[in-house]
């Protein structure tokens, strides 16, 4: 149960989001910059990033909104899984395999982000600007799962919830919209 009153038919953070819109706004715009701006990572790579933090944080709403989001995005459902649970043999580059360890890294404390990982990962490949971005996307994602589990926010358990979230974040991105959520409702 929340520890503050929240919309019901909100979960996650989506409800927090509707609770505060002043400060929702300029979190939706950093979130659509960083996970559907221009980028030469993939928005499916960027919400790889935001899974693993996720996950790694145990944030299990987080989790499983951007794993759907991410096999939305991929077509697929192994590679989002193996990035979480068998990162060595997931099916992405060596350059994307570096930068989510970078994001791990960060997720635990910004400090165990080293020399070596950064190196490595422009040995692989990664410019500056995709290093900037996976720290920027892990810490932010960081905060989230902070703010979602930090109120108790609702946790829908059913995976057809997280697939129309998917949908919505797939085809809508972050930025708030009218009606945004309508497709949350079991009976739309």
């Amino acid at each position: 149960m929340p520890y503050i009153p929240l919309d019901e038919s909100l979960p996650g953070i989506t409800g927090l989001l509707n609770y505060r819109q002043d400060t929702a706004l300029p979190i939706r715009q950093l979130t659509q910059i960083l996970l559907r701006g221009e980028s030469t990572l993939t928005e499916g790579e960027r919400e790889l990033i935001a899974t693993v933090v996720s996950n790694g944080n145990e944030c299990r709403f987080c989790t499983n909104a951007h794993t759907a989001a991410a096999n939305a995005l991929l077509g697929e459902t192994e590679t989002s899984e193996k990035v979480k649970n068998d990162p060595d043999n997931a099916p992405v580059s060596e350059k994307m395999k570096h930068l989510l360890e970078i994001a791990r890294q960060t997720q635990v404390n910004g400090k165990r982000v080293t020399p070596q990982l950064v190196d490595k990962a422009r040995e692989a490949g990664a410019t500056d600007l995709e290093i900037h971005d996976t720290v920027l996307i892990a810490a932010l994602f960081s905060l989230y799962n902070r703010y979602v589990d930090g109120l108790a926010s609702v946790t829908p358990t059913e995976p057809v919830f997280y697939d129309r979230l998917a949908g919505i974040l797939k085809n809508d991105g972050y930025l708030p919209s009218p009606n945004r959520y309508a497709a949350l409702n079991p009976e739309v």
